[in-house]
């Protein structure tokens, strides 16, 4: 009876709707519409991330659970060590978030109110927000419209006697074009400051980010490339004042301990943190390849359709910490791909020089129109290194279907 049962369940071709000698058209068709009963796509999984190094990170965190050292201990000395090797820097300094990286390196330039310094509007809040914070005055300039990066030829026509300095966003994971941007920062005397939050081990012409200006940025919230289990960040920098300046101000501003030369604050990377990434960091090239061979598939599906890839430059190796379409009808593609159960997000809705904050500094509509527009088409579409080809290519034909 077991083996009758067996032999009459029905075929997998049956249930797939697919006949002998079907057209390849209605092949892939019924392919497609076979998996949408069943696939669900989220924009991320970080439990799949967890599920594969778990019995590494759960020693780790115990491990710094039984020294008791919770706050500049042994565990954020070592990682310290080697994420500074990872990024090609002299010294990397663990802080308590990707935002009080920027606002820390600002601090310890003393940047002060009346000073401008000048950055994109197409970023997260942090990027001006931190410039803000210190009184000081965020100077917008348009982005280009393949790479979505700050265009270098708007710069210099923003410079004045209160410019201090210049925070290219390296955005999605792809560096900017910093050689025009370091050439004006040398001929205005501006320090750069990189905000890499997103692009940890990207490369341009072979220089990793976080090298080319004064230092770099980064975040370690969960959802980046690197992330913890919780908020952290980091500073990078190859001098050796400035890095013992961050250092001190990370802490209060003491040194020695409870001697106070400047007004710093609490932006400590915890150890848990840092026992955390040290984990994940042996894996992040392996993972940023994974979302490069991702990227490749999107590619082929979307190269001569309506759907528009950011443009990674060619003398840059992008870590696709987003992988973002720029498209028409863009909230009804959203909607779309919800009700068959794909995770999307847009990144950014709305540009900063138009935010209520923000309002003080006199921008208005128009302004920054290729920033604008790309908030009105910009899509981020699944990207993390544990998709499965078949979920790549059941996104692209939905994105297409949908056109």
């Amino acid at each position: 009876m077991a083996d009758a049962g067996l032999t009459n369940r029905p075929k997998r071709r049956l249930r797939l709707g697919i006949v002998a000698g079907a057209p390849k058209e209605m092949v892939i068709d019924n392919f497609y519409g076979f998996l949408r009963q069943y696939m669900k796509v989220p924009i991320l999984d970080l439990k799949a991330q967890y599920a594969a190094i778990k019995d590494e990170i759960n020693p780790a965190i115990a491990q710094v659970c039984e020294s008791q050292f919770f706050c500049l201990g042994p565990a954020l000395a070592e990682f310290e060590e080697k994420i500074a090797a990872y990024c090609q820097s002299k010294y990397a300094i663990g802080v308590s978030s990707g935002s009080d990286a920027l606002l820390l390196s600002l601090m310890a330039l003393e940047i002060k109110p009346g000073d401008e310094v000048i950055t994109s509007p197409f970023t997260f809040f942090a990027t001006a927000g931190s410039v803000a914070r210190l009184g000081a005055k965020p100077v917008f300039v348009d982005i280009d419209p393949d790479s979505y990066n700050i265009d270098p030829a708007f710069i210099e026509e923003n410079v004045t006697e209160k410019t201090r300095a210049i925070i290219p966003v390296h955005l999605f994971g792809q560096i900017a074009r910093m050689k025009p941007i370091m050439e004006i920062a040398e001929r205005h005397n501006l320090v750069v400051i990189e905000d890499a939050a997103q692009s940890i081990g990207a490369t341009q012409n072979g220089k990793k980010c976080g090298n080319f200006g004064l230092c770099g940025c980064f975040s370690f919230y969960p959802t980046k490339n690197l992330g913890g289990f919780g908020d952290g960040g980091l500073v990078t920098t190859n001098d050796e004042n400035f890095a013992e300046k961050v250092k001190t101000l990370r802490d209060h501003g003491q040194k020695p301990r409870y001697f106070y030369k400047i007004l710093g604050g609490n932006f400590r990377l915890d150890c848990i943190q840092a026992a955390v990434l040290s984990v994940k960091l042996k894996y992040l090239d392996q993972w940023n390849d994974k979302r490069r061979q991702n990227a490749v598939i999107y590619e082929k599906f979307f190269a001569g359709s309506a759907v528009k890839p950011q443009k990674i430059d060619l003398n840059n190796i992008s870590i696709y910490h987003q992988y973002t379409v720029a498209v028409s009808e863009r909230d009804r593609l959203q909607e779309y791909l919800a009700e068959k159960e794909i995770g999307s997000a847009i990144f950014y809705p709305k540009p900063l020089h138009l935010q209520g904050c923000f309002s003080s500094l006199g921008y208005d509509k128009g302004d920054f129109p290729v920033s604008e527009q790309l908030c009105r088409e910009v899509l981020s579409l699944p990207i993390y290194p544990e998709l499965t080809k078949q979920q790549i290519e059941y996104v692209a034909n939905t994105v297409l279907e949908f056109y």
